[in-house]
């Protein structure tokens, strides 16, 4: 049995950690609030974006002259994957989901006989997945330090696909992250860069619809179709940072609960052993004004 020296201490070691993940899931509440707010902003324009440059690329599907960012190469043999995790961890399964999701997701590429090559955005994903495919990764970024994400980084990390791109690197590039739900609910997703996604849903019968440009067409495509990826790289840095500041924020109040319930068995096993010490004590005092 603990002295109860060793108790209290235990004791107040615990309250000490309680204060800790309290004052972390405070902050956490903090940050998902305008986290929530920019990545709730962001989803409307980035969904019709998708979806404009989905039906344009159907509409040019064979077209050889179509440009490669919106129909590919033509190949489908390396993919991309770029996977967005956080840089910090204590944020409960989150990178883990994202990881174990991108993981499943090279094997089954890689069973189907494709080349897979990893850039990673967010050091917790690339030390998951180092661990088991170290020789598929092209690069890591990191943004350890910033207080804030913004349109710039995700800028960044399009100039870097779109090089690879251009120097026939892959024919496919995809992004692997959380889509924030909810508080308590992060999803991990993947979706599609390059080439742009077919239409969800079949077009309706007739003919095609028939596309004008002004000024022209590779004036506006030139412009528009990196514009593209880096707003849905953008969104996915949003939905990421949010959905890590909730599962973070959930995390802590799990931990606080748990820190309390363990708080409240260590005070009753100090109670039961403060007792138990103090009716030794009696006992032996008894006993010896007995023997007297």
């Amino acid at each position: 049995m603990a002295s109860l020296k060793a108790l209290r201490t235990r004791i107040n070691s615990v309250k000490s950690t309680r204060k800790i993940t309290q004052a972390m899931k405070m902050v956490a509440a903090a940050k998902l609030r305008r986290a929530q707010a920019q990545a709730e902003a962001a989803r409307p324009y980035a969904e019709r974006m998708q979806r404009m440059l989905a039906s344009l690329g159907a509409s040019v599907a064979g077209n050889p002259d179509a440009p490669r960012l919106l129909v590919g190469t033509g190949a489908d043999k390396v993919h991309l994957l770029v996977v967005v995790t956080a840089d910090r961890g204590l944020a409960g399964p989150f990178n883990t989901n994202v990881g174990r999701f991108a993981r499943n997701r090279i094997r089954a590429l890689e069973a189907e006989g494709k080349t897979v090559k990893i850039l990673s955005v967010g050091r917790k994903g690339a030390a998951y997945l180092k661990r088991e495919f170290p020789s598929r990764f092209v690069g890591e970024i990191t943004f350890a330090g910033k207080k804030r994400i913004g349109f710039e980084e995700a800028q960044d990390i399009t100039a870097r696909i779109s090089a690879m791109f251009e120097a026939g690197e892959f024919d496919v590039c995809a992004l692997v992250y959380n889509r924030f739900r909810n508080v308590i609910s992060q999803t991990p997703v993947e979706q599609r860069l390059i080439p742009a996604p077919l239409p969800e849903v079949a077009p309706a019968e007739g003919p095609a619809p028939i596309y004008e440009y002004e000024p022209s067409e590779e004036e506006i495509l030139a412009q528009i179709l990196p514009q593209n990826l880096a707003i849905q790289v953008y969104r996915a840095l949003l939905d990421s940072a949010a959905g890590e500041q909730g599962s973070r924020m959930t995390a802590m109040d799990n931990a606080t609960r748990n820190a309390g319930d363990m708080i409240n068995k260590l005070t009753l096993n100090y109670n039961r052993t403060r007792q138990a010490n103090i009716t030794r004590e009696l006992i032996e005092i008894i006993s010896g004004a007995e023997a007297l």
